[in-house]
Parts: structure tokens; sequence; C-alpha cells
């Protein structure tokens, strides 16, 4: 069994840090830099989160169904997504392996990545605060 029992769980946790990312008054501008459109598909358990990256537009996420249209969709299992937020995921070597799937311009989504190293001790801060050290402890 994965970490996450169903997709509320997805987006109370992963879900929940992308909401907090997109409203940081220092962090947010420098992401909007890459100026997109995110979805983040998710399996096991199935579960979808689309942000809003736009140079002079408010962060905005979605968690299922959303009328933003993607220019960059991330397809992974939600374990996965997890582990990489913790720090433990090297995602060109997830993209080759297959365990990350990218449509669109995947260039966008690289550039990202650096300023996801500055996110990782925040994720593990927020699980530690949920109360769900189970996640941390079971990477």
């Amino acid at each position: 069994m994965g970490y996450f029992k169903d997709a509320d769980e997805v987006y109370e946790t992963i879900g929940r840090l992308f909401v907090e990312i997109a409203n940081d008054g220092e962090l947010a501008p420098r992401l909007r830099r890459a100026n997109t459109i995110v979805r983040y598909q998710y399996t096991d358990p199935d579960s979808v989160i689309t942000v809003r990256l736009q140079e002079g537009q408010p962060g905005h996420v979605d968690f299922g169904d959303s009328r933003m249209e993607p220019e960059v969709t991330m397809s992974m299992e939600a374990d996965t997504a997890h582990e990489f937020w913790l720090g433990e995921v090297n995602v060109p070597v997830a993209l080759a392996r297959g365990q990350i799937e990218a449509q669109g311009p995947v260039a966008k989504i690289l550039k990202l990545v650096p300023l996801a190293e500055e996110i990782f001790p925040r994720y593990k801060a927020q699980l530690e605060e949920q109360g769900r050290t189970d996640l941390v402890e079971a990477t």
C-alpha cells in the first residue's frame, strides 16, 4: 500500500504545500518566472493538482477538476511526488526511468527544480506539524 489512502490525503499534504508556496511572498514570485500552468496527475491514489505559476497573475491551486488549461502535465504515482518533496527523487533520472512522465515544455519544469530544493524542509515540517510523521519516517 502507498503512503496515501485516498485523494483527500494527497490534497491535505502535497496540495496544502502547493497552496502555501503559491501564496508565499518571497518564493511565489520566483516560481512565477516559469510563466506556466502545471497539472500534476497522480495515481495510487488518483488525484489531480493544477497550479498557476504565471507572471503578473496571483498563484492559484485547484484540486481535482480545473478550468485552468495546463501547458505542462506531470504524471506520476502520488508516492513519487511525496518522495520528491522530501528531497529523495532526482527529476532527470525519474524522467529517464519513466517514474515521472512530462508533457509540454519540460525545460520550464526543470527551471523550477532548483527552487524546489528550498521547499523540501518546508514539506517535512508541514508533515510533522500535521502529525504525519508516518509519512516522514516511511521513506
